[in-house]
């Protein structure tokens, strides 16, 4: 199948990932929502900042001032947005009960609940409900349908929920789920970063032989792995 077999082949390629980094699962919500339009070494640098002022915690993030909050999480950039987000998540969480009753919530509805925060989009809802609370949904993001696309699995403008119903349908029968589609994103973000770019860098890429773009060689037309 198609999109197991683009799954093995990426790990072969890099080996486990063990993702999402982060020593509790808030600091995987947090790490969520700051990670939009960044590159993750910049997360990192603002959740170091939380730690070094003692808050990294929901109860000190809603209680810090918007100008400092906003000041911890400037290496995110668009840090006065992130501040607002990550306050509105933040106070959200605590009005919910936290970790332990929200992950009493079946999957369907925690991810609706997740998905009621003002600043909170379906990618980002996904990771958390993925990484932090251990749930089977799969993430879509733009290297996804970067991939995808190029290999010819899917068109690529697809609404994000189809994408996510046909990952999921696809990976439905393979045991361990989470940790599955957890090594999954980790890996196509993985090989977006160092071959399957904007403008590829295809010498060398594990999935040259089934890419269709110009630069993996004389090939054209969709994916090989679709026919079989």
């Amino acid at each position: 199948m198609p999109f197991e077999r683009t799954f093995d082949t990426l790990f072969a390629a890099y080996g486990p990932q063990d993702w999402w980094p982060g020593e509790t699962p808030f600091e995987v919500m947090v790490g969520a929502v700051l990670t939009q339009n960044t590159a993750w070494s910049n997360v990192e640098k603002a959740i170091a900042n939380l730690k070094a002022n003692d808050s990294l915690s929901p109860e000190a993030i809603v209680a810090a001032p918007r100008e400092q909050l906003a000041a911890w999480l400037r290496p995110s950039g668009y840090f006065n947005i992130k501040a607002e987000r990550l306050g509105n998540y933040c106070r959200w969480y605590l009005a919910q009960g936290g970790y332990q009753s929200l992950s009493a919530l079946p999957t369907e509805p925690l991810r609706a609940a997740v998905l009621s925060v003002k600043g909170v989009g379906p990618e980002t809802a996904d990771d958390i409900l993925l990484y932090a609370f251990d749930r089977p949904v799969f993430v879509i993001d733009a290297y996804t349908r970067r991939i995808f696309q190029r290999v010819g699995l899917i068109a690529g403008d697809e609404p994000y929920e189809t994408l996510r119903g046909l990952f999921e349908q696809r990976l439905a029968h393979r045991s361990e789920r989470v940790a599955l589609f957890g090594e999954y994103h980790a890996l196509i973000v993985n090989h977006a970063k160092d071959y399957c770019r904007k403008r590829p860098r295809c010498g060398g890429c594990c999935l040259q032989a089934s890419c269709s773009v110009p630069e993996a060689g004389e090939r054209s037309g969709r994916c090989s792995l679709v026919s079989e």
